[in-house]
């Protein structure tokens, strides 16, 4: 398998959930082989690759990045699959961070949802190269044809596929190569490919056909092919796949390929299965699925070979990987910049450079310990290398900076769940280091004496909060340590202890992601916890001015206690605080007991008088009392003076405070209406919009203008907006918060929690 910078394709899979990405993944590795059998021997029957490499895994939804390598026709194809829940995104920023190209994969039967096109835009912002793969067109409502138009409207101009598939004799696939002209059969007997070039008189593939050469000529800017092409002479086929690679690294061009599993002659391996099935005693679940987590179909697809467990189409987009897939050199590099933030030279990409690389996700094994997957950008990563771990600009989330030296562990490659060693990782490749202690995803990593840092990728903010609580002695013992591991794993994951509700909080991307994190803390680290409702900190207010009287006279023998004070309160605007003013005349107080009251009031107004709630925005005069030669003490007037503001809170009436937010909800101009419409049902105030043109060149449908709603609403009203705005905005909405101060309750609230 070559490790050089040129022999290298990094391809991140992206798509919405169901769309079939680790399906494809799995296919994909099932045609390449794995590396201990190159040599073409594929009778052991082929697993899901993907989901036992992913501890987290679930049969049904990936959860995690994953990445698997293989090699095609002598290059390395380093294949990071994504999930596609929008809970995830996390792990989808991560994917795009180490990745050169995408591929996006569309679903042939479900097309193109919001999350998959807003992600479209965000890659031609930036300019990265895209595919297209056409899955689950073996289903009996799939259609190529429309589904290609499907993408076409949603993604714009330069979609165009590159492959023609229709029904072959037999239950097989037949798929016309436009740019080759070649013919690919996919049957019982596997993959065949024609040596005769294809019929070019149909109408529809010589339109087709049309439609690619042009774009590719136009988008590679080759003026020679385009001036023979222009003369009526028939381009070369070789040319053309030279060209490919230019097109699609503009970033403007984007081939579509179809992929499906081949279901002739089902129902006799179904029969023929299900009497071995009977033999060995292999059970299923309730959806057909194998002890191994295979479904029926893959199950009789990887009984007759890797051609046909791999399905139609998999050697194809190797193909198009190896072929017109930009190498890593061409891409360009993140900004680099010195540990203190100043600047520094950028990085080259160059094997022989300095070193520069990045830890794009960490996780754990329970016998390997912590693992990282980075990926290198300049200068070649060795096993046992000495290197210096950056970690800065996390702060807010819970991520402290911090510059540390480590000596690398091994490295290797991933297939599956095994794991193969490499004696390097030069620039452009991705690798798994093992024992780096205290490296971060997000973490560069670079040498001793060069240190170099790469600025931190955007991450979506956390906005679900979840309080849990251990449920023994046991768990409390263990989560601290589990919940630390799991921040260092997930960068969309925030831990608060919140000091002033006393409880443990979980912020996260959505209920999917919590119930993640909580199913890693059971089953990875044996802290079991229990979900509490999330406690909103209130406060409290005087309503109307009034006057109190703290007495503290006892006396039961001995030194006695003896302090009277005479307060008057007053409301104060809202967020201004507390004032304490000493208005007392005639030494009726000491001059060094009023501090102690002072001292009083503020701890008086910390515990609260009606609800338990601190109380805010008061003014306090101090304007009279009595002391006592002998009884008086600092505790008595501190107990005075809070035994005064009762009595005043008592005759002045009590207003509740609840936090308020101040949201920015941005969404397409057609969510508008129905956003502002849901505001107001949560007590909440649009103050302003403003729209927001698509970005410049942009021709997705999914980038129309877009508006940001700004609005004013109560904290308790938005505890599970990061969801509802999902279903509101079809997964195309998005929100941003921020304290705002508080407000008074309504009365009718107020009431209720007074009681």
């Amino acid at each position: 398998m070559s490790t050089a910078s040129c022999d290298v394709r990094n391809v991140v899979l992206v798509g919405h959930t169901g769309a079939g990405k680790t399906a494809l993944v799995d296919r994909l590795l099932a045609t390449a082989g794995p590396p201990e059998r190159q040599n073409g021997d594929h009778q052991l029957a082929h697993t899901s690759y993907v989901g036992h490499a992913d501890p987290d895994h679930r049969p049904s939804r990936s959860v995690s990045l994953s990445l698997c390598s293989v090699s095609h026709r002598g290059l390395t194809v380093n294949l990071l699959d994504t999930p596609g829940y929008p809970d995830f995104v996390g792990e989808l920023r991560a994917g795009l961070r180490a990745a050169d190209a995408a591929l996006f994969v569309v679903s042939a039967v479900d097309g193109v949802d919001g999350a998959t096109g807003l992600l479209w835009s965000e890659c031609a912002e930036v300019g990265m190269p895209r595919a297209i793969a056409i899955t689950h067109l073996d289903q009996a409502r799939a259609d190529f044809t429309a589904a290609v138009e499907e993408c076409q409207r949603a993604f714009g101009t330069g979609v165009l596929p590159a492959w023609l598939p229709s029904r072959a004799a037999g239950g097989g696939v037949r798929m016309t190569g436009l740019l080759s002209g070649r013919i690919v059969e996919y049957g019982p007997g596997g993959r065949r490919e024609s040596a005769a070039e294809s019929d070019r008189s149909d109408v529809r593939h010589a339109a087709a056909r049309a439609a690619l050469v042009e774009g590719i000529i136009a988008e590679s800017e080759d003026e020679t092919l385009l001036d023979r092409y222009l003369a009526g002479a028939d381009p070369d086929p070789d040319l053309l796949l030279a060209d490919l690679e230019k097109a699609v690294a503009h970033g403007t061009f984007f081939p579509v390929l179809p992929i499906g599993l081949l279901t002739e002659r089902r129902a006799d391996h179904d029969r023929g299965e299900r009497d071995g099935n009977q033999r060995d005693g292999n059970q299923r679940d309730r959806n057909g699925r194998d002890r191994n987590g295979r479904d029926r179909n893959e199950r009789v697809a990887e009984d007759r070979g890797p051609a046909l467990a791999g399905g139609f189409g998999s050697t194809e987009l190797l193909d198009l990987f190896v072929q017109g897939f930009p190498a890593p050199a061409e891409h360009p590099l993140p900004v680099l910049t010195r540990p203190d933030g100043t600047a520094c030279d950028p990085a080259t990409g160059d094997p022989a450079g300095p070193l520069v690389a990045e830890v794009v996700k960490t996780t754990t094994d329970p016998y390997v310990g912590r693992m990282s997957v980075v990926r290198v950008f300049s200068g070649t990563l060795h096993p046992d290398d000495h290197v210096h771990v950056s970690g800065h600009g996390r702060a807010a989330a819970g991520h402290a900076d911090h510059d540390d030296d480590e000596r690398v562990g091994a490295l290797s490659r991933p297939y599956g769940s095994v794991l193969h060693s490499v004696p390097d990782c030069p620039a452009g490749g991705i690798c798994v280091v093992t024992k780096l202690a205290t490296a971060e995803t997000g973490d560069t990593l670079s040498n001793l004496d060069d240190p170099r840092h790469l600025p931190a990728w955007t991450m979506p903010e956390p906005l679900l909060p979840i309080a849990i609580r251990a449920r023994g002695r046991a768990d409390e013992d263990r989560l601290a340590t589990a919940l630390s591991r799991l921040a260092v794993e997930d960068p969309t994951l925030r831990v608060v202890q919140d000091p002033e509700t006393a409880q443990l909080v979980l912020w996260s991307m959505g209920e999917a992601h919590a119930e993640s994190v909580l199913e890693r803390l059971a089953q990875r680290y044996g802290a079991t916890v229990d979900r509490v409702p999330t406690v909103i900190p209130l406060r409290e207010t005087l309503r109307a001015p009034a006057r109190g009287l703290g007495r503290q006279v006892k006396q039961s023998g001995g030194h006695g206690q003896y302090a009277v004070c005479q307060i008057e309160v007053e409301p104060l605007p809202p967020g201004s605080g507390f004032e304490f003013v000493d208005e007392v005349v005639g030494g009726a107080i000491p001059r060094s007991f009023i501090p102690s009251v002072e001292k009083g009031v503020r701890a008086q107004m910390a515990q609260g008088v009606r609800a338990g709630h601190p109380l805010t925005d008061l003014r306090v005069r101090l304007v009279d009392g009595k002391s006592h030669s002998v009884d008086s003490s600092d505790m008595a007037f501190q107990i005075a003076g809070g035994l005064a503001l009762r009595d005043a809170v008592r005759s002045g009436g009590v207003v509740v405070l609840e936090p308020v937010l101040a949201v920015d909800v941005s969404v397409p101009d057609e969510f508008v209406g129905t956003v502002v419409s849901d505001l107001s049902t949560r007590r909440g105030r649009v103050v302003g919009m403003d729209p927001v043109p698509p970005p410049p060149g942009s021709a997705s449908s999914f980038a129309a203008t877009r508006t940001v709603v700004h609005a004013e609403v109560p904290e308790s009203e938005m505890s599970r907006y990061a969801i509802e705005l999902r279903s509101l905005s079809h997964g195309t909405g998005s929100f941003h918060r921020q304290p705002h101060g508080y407000e008074p309750m309504p009365p009718q609230l107020a009431d209720s929690l007074l009681g």
